[in-house]
């Protein structure tokens, strides 16, 4: 993974073999108790926090890190999760799990879903594995693809460490190699390398961890918003990878773009220092300027700048990523946050 993640958990004393909870005190994790619900968030996107809504029995559904989370067409929300017991939690709405598969996937992060001629699939990343897997909503693997023997950069196969994918509307695959080398890799719907680009430096085409990628047609173009997040903001591409634009969020280390009716919404699992839990989720308008920060402070600009946000001390551990439902609900997996279930935020 990330250096900075190694040095958090050297900090926090878990690479020593030490047990260290920074979640005591905090709440509960693993069982069901009386809350009161806050509110959080900023302008026309409050939240009420739901800390119990995904809450399982650890015995039977456990969890490690949560990563992401996507929402199929029956409204069942699919989540990624570490534990060697079940890679995937299949959620109903209500919070309560339907099923789980997958044992495959012990590093399970990205998760993309794409409807092809009215059936869906999932495109899991697996940094640990180095693999990205194709399979049905029930886990029938369709294709794999590994390592990129066509880029010579990659020297060794432990070199790959893909964290997401997007899916274009002819079905080309694009994979962020986030924990790797940082290029965008494009294949098409089967799996045929067709080109890469980006990889790690600081110019306009490079990226420093391209943790998240989403297919952007909002303003009626198709075009790519990739993270590059420990640059702290965006880069928007075209889909034969020529740079449009960078969008910067001080302080914001990002993890995946997701759209929802024009807005972007996406969780910022860091602001300042790893080992304090400082994360948020930030809401930008279809401008590209926040509008709300939910565990954070109201967002601010000194003209054009965003100033850094403030976590409000309560709200969340390291989230990792948000699904948003059709009444603009939000769902939020989080990593390495002492084995929490993903909670909810009601819109208001």
């Amino acid at each position: 993974m990330k250096k900075t993640r190694r040095q958090f958990l050297k900090k926090t004393g878990l690479a020593a073999g030490i047990i260290i909870s920074p979640f005591k005190n905090i709440y509960p994790i693993t069982k069901k108790v009386i809350y009161k619900n806050p509110i959080v968030g900023h302008g026309d996107f409050k939240y009420k926090v739901d800390r119990n809504w995904g809450v399982q029995d650890p015995s039977k559904f456990p969890v490690n890190d949560c990563h992401e989370m996507v929402l199929d067409k029956k409204n069942r929300i699919f989540m990624t999760t570490t534990h060697p017991k079940n890679n995937i939690l299949i959620y109903d709405r209500r919070g309560k799990v339907l099923d789980a598969w997958g044992k495959e996937f012990p590093g399970a992060h990205g998760l993309t879903l794409n409807d092809e001629g009215g059936e869906e699939f999932l495109y899991i990343t697996d940094p640990e594995t180095h693999k990205i897997c194709k399979t049905t909503l029930k886990g029938r693997k369709i294709f794999e693809l590994a390592t990129p023997k066509e880029i010579s950069n990659y020297k060794k196969k432990d070199q790959f460490k893909p964290t997401e994918t997007a899916i274009a509307p002819n079905g080309d695959i694009y994979v962020a190699d986030g924990y790797g080398l940082d290029f965008i890799i494009r294949y098409d719907s089967n799996g045929n390398y067709i080109q890469h680009f980006g990889g790690k430096g600081k110019e306009n085409h490079h990226f420093d961890c391209c943790h998240g990628i989403t297919l952007d047609s909002r303003d009626g173009n198709n075009s790519l918003l990739i993270t590059s997040r420990t640059a702290n903001c965006f880069k928007r591409f075209t889909l034969d990878g020529k740079h449009i634009e960078t969008i910067n969020l001080p302080s914001c280390f990002i993890c995946r773009p997701v759209l929802k009716n024009g807005n972007l919404y996406f969780a910022v699992i860091v602001t300042r220092d790893w080992g304090t839990y400082d994360g948020m989720l930030a809401i930008l308008d279809k401008n590209n300027t926040v509008v709300s920060m939910p565990g954070g402070n109201k967002p601010t600009y000194n003209g054009s700048s965003l100033i850094p946000p403030i976590y409000d001390q309560k709200t969340f551990f390291n989230p990792h990523d948000v699904c948003v439902d059709n009444d603009e609900n939000i769902y939020v997996p989080q990593w390495n946050s002492g084995k929490t279930y993903p909670l909810k935020l009601t819109r208001v």
